[in-house]
């Protein structure tokens, strides 16, 4: 089923179930928050192929992902700071630029992984992710700041992929090319490789 929804062209892909710090200043974007968080609704996060995150609507990829407003404070004037909270996967199907800016978009829902059990041999990277956790936990007292939101599922093949894969030290296109994996273990798959060359694990 298609639907419309306001779309945030960003410098960054988001992940299901990952963790969306933002600032907003700009009205348009800032009136977007505004009635997703009046209408309970989320709005869509894609990754700009060309353009910039402010100024005139950025071009951008067509597959994006949901991000539904968990959290927020302004304690400037003008300065909105929200944390959203990555969920389903979409296809952008039709697109158009309102007068203010705002980019909106006809989407279709892309399936959410299926939900597999990890094999023995990406073991490692169930424990790197954990070691990550425990770090950031120790850090940030505060969990609404954390960067990553629990539940944690270790026993998941999409959930940790997903984490692995913010964290890597890669570009924004690769991180967009493994967000669009359909299959988790691929993309489990392709993250222990990449920590076997680099010797991480």
């Amino acid at each position: 089923m298609r639907t419309e929804l306001a779309i945030f062209p960003l410098n960054t892909v988001l992940f299901p179930g990952g963790v969306l710090p933002l600032r907003i200043f700009e009205a348009r974007y800032m009136d977007m928050a505004r009635d997703c968080m009046a209408r309970e609704e989320p709005f869509g996060v894609c990754l700009i192929t060309s353009g910039g995150e402010v100024g005139e609507a950025a071009e951008h990829e067509p597959v994006g992902c949901l991000a539904r407003i968990a959290d927020w404070d302004m304690q400037q004037l003008g300065l909105l700071q929200v944390r959203a909270i990555g969920g389903q996967r979409f296809r952008v199907k039709s697109r158009r630029v309102q007068a203010d800016g705002l980019v909106r978009a006809g989407v279709e829902p892309i399936a959410d992984d299926p939900d597999l059990q990890i094999p023995s041999e990406f073991s490692a990277c169930v424990g790197l992710l954990a070691r990550v956790i425990d770090d950031l936990v120790e850090r940030e007292a505060d969990p609404m700041k954390r960067m990553i939101e629990p539940p944690y599922r270790l026993e998941s093949a999409a959930w940790v992929s997903n984490r692995l894969c913010e964290f890597l030290p890669i570009s924004p296109k690769a991180r967009q090319r493994l967000m669009e994996l359909d299959d988790p273990l691929t993309r489990l798959s392709v993250i222990h490789r990449y920590l076997e060359q680099h010797r991480v694990i």
